[in-house]
Parts: structure tokens; C-alpha cells; sequence
């Protein structure tokens, strides 16, 4: 990094750039090279090319609805999933939570990508698992996975999210180019980029541009809390068109353009999140995904609020499991502090508070399934976790007194991702 920007400063310095009638793209270079420790990403051993090219998309069926009986009891093949998800948030992720706080566990990321994560929202045809749609499905993974660690299933969580896109709304040639990879045995850092980094910020209301340009469009802007944004290989970025409608673009970093550094956070640092500027990124006009319908981000939205709903669920219990124990094995005066009505009561507010948060996220996902509106639904997920899931994690804290203000036990690191919930807007796709 020093020897390279030693030669910037000096190529700008030098009166060839004049002669060249090339200095503000030098000074530019010396600029965006120091600005804030950004690096340019680039993942150029990855290219992506057309498996196959058809006329029409593929797309999942609906469940159909369920006969007007309201039933969210799992199906024989999601109680196996959540099971095998079980076992590795408690083999692979929970152990290695406090790690992952401060390094990147790519190891980590690979074998999550062995469980075929990415295969739940897409259709078999194009290599997927599954014959119908099944946000209830993405649910019970999120959930699974966050109770061993919310940071680390985020970061797993990221690529399926670019495939149950491209699944939903890309066209033949996009997924023809994009869905091969991410189904397959090497599947790469993927991330859905919406967030900004800006105080109140709303994702109907985006800083970042596409301007129109020859054959596609020019992309401008910054995105935050970008999960493995400095292992980037494709990413899903929200951006205005020229008429201020929200759209979304595939964006290939290897192309250029695009500008990284880590962006650590209170919580989820186990996602590796970054912060991502766009330098005037050029795109194909194939790259539009969804054909700037505003359904589609719309849809975009309450997907992914659904989704850190699940997340949520999956935090909260998790320090339901963490105190229950703890609270009956810790004595004071005599007895286990669980004997005090107070502390009693506050164990009890926790798990009626749950089950709660997961009926209205699991509604949600299955009106999603059966193709009904479920715009309210996902709002009071949205809601309602932020709420009250932010509420179980203090009480956690609370519950374990001076135990858990430090960092030997695990509920102050479900506190601070718990927080996230409320937050955070795109990188995860029910």
C-alpha cells in the first residue's frame, strides 16, 4: 500500500500528466487511493459467463395458498434442514463467534456454502433445491444459523440472498451468467448492498446514481455495512435511475470502479461488513434488474426486513437458551436467583415476547410463499423485532448482572447484533 501510493504522489507531480492532458484523473487517483484507507476491490480470477442462454426466466410457483387453514408447522424436509443447520451453528459457529469479532473466518464462509444455502430460493432447473417458493424455508436457516452466531449467519446468509434475486426478477441471460456460479461447488462473496451511510437513512430515498449512459448506465454513490465487501466477486446495489425511481443493478467489482474498506460496526462483526464506494461504475443495461419496477423493490424491501426478522428470532433464542440455565445454577443468598419473582418474571416475558416475534415473522414468509400481499405482515415483523428483540437482549444482559457486561459470556455480543436489527436494510432476501 506505501509503494503504491509513493508512485501516485510522484505520477502526480510529474509534468507528464500535463502533457498527457491527463492530471485530474491523477490527481483523482491520488485522491480516492488515500481517501479513508479504500482499496480498489478486485477479483479479477473470477469471471462470469452464460452457461446457457434461454428466452424466458425461470421462476418458482407459489405455494398456492393453504386451503384457508393457517398451519406454519415445518414440513418432514425443512425439520431435516433445520436440524443439519442446527448442528453446524452449534459446531462451527458458536465456537468461533468471538473469533470471528476480529478477523474474517473465510474457512468458515466455505464450509456454510457446502450446507446449499444459496439453492433455497432457486429453481432446480437452474440448479437449485426446491420446486416451490419458500421464504418459510429461508426463515428457518436464518433462524438456525443466528443462534450460533447472528454475525457469522449474516455473512453465510449474503451470496444466497444475489441468488433468490436473480431467481425472483433476473431475466435468461442473467441468471444464464450468474446462478451457475452461485450454485455451485465455489461459490463466491455475493452481497445485496442497499444501506447508506447516513443518519435516518430510507431506502426509498437513495443518495446513489445510475446515470444513462451508452449501452447501459454509470453508477455513483457509497454503501454501507456490506457484508465480505473486500472479498467481493458480485453484488446487487441499489441505486436511482434519472427519474429518482429506486432500482436494482448486478455489479461485477473486477469490472472496476469500485472502492472498499472494512466498516466495523457495534455488532454483526462477524460479517466482515465494509463500506463500498461506486466511482462512476460502468454497467451494461443488462445489468438492471427487475426492469426498474418499483414491485420489485419494493418486494426487495419487505423480503429482507422478513429476513432480519429471522435473524432476530434465531439472537433472541439463544439468550433464552443462555439464561435459563444460568439463572437456575446461579446461587445467592441461599437459593438460585431464579426463585426471585423478578427474575422469574423477566425469564418468562422473554419466551412469551419470542414466540410472539416468530409467529408473525413465520406469517410473513408464508403469505410471501403463497404469493398473497404481505407488505403489513413484514412491517410488523420489522417492527416488532426491532422493538422487542432489542428488549430480550437487555434483559439478557440484565439477567447475568456483572456477567454480562463482559465478554466471557455471549450475551453482550446478542445484545449489540440485536441492535442491528432495526437498522440494517437489505443483504439478507427471504
Amino acid at each position: 500500500m506505501g509503494l503504491g501510493l509513493r508512485a501516485l504522489t510522484r505520477l502526480a507531480g510529474s509534468d507528464v500528466v500535463d502533457r498527457l492532458g491527463v492530471r485530474r484523473p491523477a490527481e483523482r487517483a491520488v485522491y480516492r487511493a488515500t481517501r479513508d484507507g479504500f482499496r480498489v476491490v478486485d477479483r479479477a480470477g473470477r469471471t462470469f459467463a452464460a452457461a446457457r442462454r434461454g428466452s424466458a426466466p425461470a421462476r418458482l410457483p407459489t405455494t398456492g395458498g393453504s386451503g384457508g387453514l393457517f398451519d406454519l408447522a415445518p414440513t418432514d424436509e425443512q425439520e431435516m434442514l433445520v436440524a443439519a443447520w442446527r448442528d453446524f451453528a452449534a459446531e462451527q459457529l458458536r465456537p468461533r463467534a468471538d473469533e470471528a469479532e476480529r478477523a474474517t473466518l473465510h474457512d468458515t464462509f466455505r464450509e456454510a456454502d457446502a450446507l446449499g444455502l444459496t439453492m433455497l430460493g432457486v429453481p432446480e432447473e437452474l440448479g437449485g433445491a426446491v420446486s416451490e417458493r419458500s421464504a418459510v424455508t429461508a426463515i428457518l436457516a436464518a433462524e438456525a444459523l443466528a443462534h450460533g452466531d447472528a454475525g457469522l449467519a449474516v455473512g453465510a446468509l449474503a451470496p444466497a440472498a444475489v441468488a433468490t434475486a436473480l431467481a425472483l426478477w433476473g431475466d435468461a441471460d442473467q441468471q444464464a451468467t450468474y446462478l451457475p456460479a452461485l450454485v455451485g461447488d465455489d461459490v463466491p462473496a455475493a452481497a445485496l448492498a442497499i444501506a447508506e451511510p447516513r443518519a435516518l437513512f430510507d431506502p426509498q430515498h437513495l443518495e446513489t446514481v445510475a446515470r444513462p449512459a451508452a449501452g447501459g448506465y454509470v453508477l455513483s454513490g457509497t454503501k454501507a455495512l456490506v457484508p465480505r465487501a473486500e472479498d467481493a466477486e458480485l453484488l446487487v446495489v441499489a441505486a436511482r435511475v434519472d427519474d429518482a425511481r429506486p432500482a436494482l443493478f448486478v455489479v461485477e467489482p473486477a469490472d472496476g470502479g469500485v472502492l472498499v474498506r472494512p466498516d466495523p460496526a457495534m455488532g454483526l462483526r462477524g460479517a466482515a461488513p465494509g463500506r463500498l464506494v461506486l466511482e462512476d461504475v460502468r454497467v451494461h443495461r443488462g445489468a438492471l434488474l427487475g426492469e426498474a419496477d418499483p414491485a420489485v423493490y419494493a418486494e426487495c424491501l419487505a423480503r429482507s426486513r422478513v429476513a432480519w426478522a429471522g435473524i432476530a428470532v434465531g439472537v433472541a433464542r439463544a439468550v433464552l437458551d443462555h439464561v435459563i440455565p444460568y439463572v437456575n445454577e446461579r446461587v445467592a443468598f441461599g437459593e438460585p436467583i431464579s426463585h426471585r419473582q423478578a427474575v422469574a418474571f423477566s425469564v418468562s416475558d422473554i419466551a412469551i415476547e419470542l414466540e410472539g416475534l416468530r409467529l408473525v415473522t413465520l406469517r410473513a414468509a408464508a403469505r410471501a410463499d403463497a404469493g398473497l400481499d404481505f407488505a403489513r405482515e413484514a412491517a410488523l415483523a420489522r417492527m416488532l423485532c426491532d422493538q422487542r428483540a432489542a428488549t430480550i437482549g437487555s434483559d439478557g444482559v440484565q439477567l447475568l448482572g456483572g456477567h454480562g457486561y463482559v465478554c466471557e459470556h455471549p450475551v453482550q455480543r446478542w445484545y449489540r447484533d440485536l441492535r442491528a436489527v432495526g437498522l440494517m436494510e437489505g443483504v439478507l432476501l427471504a
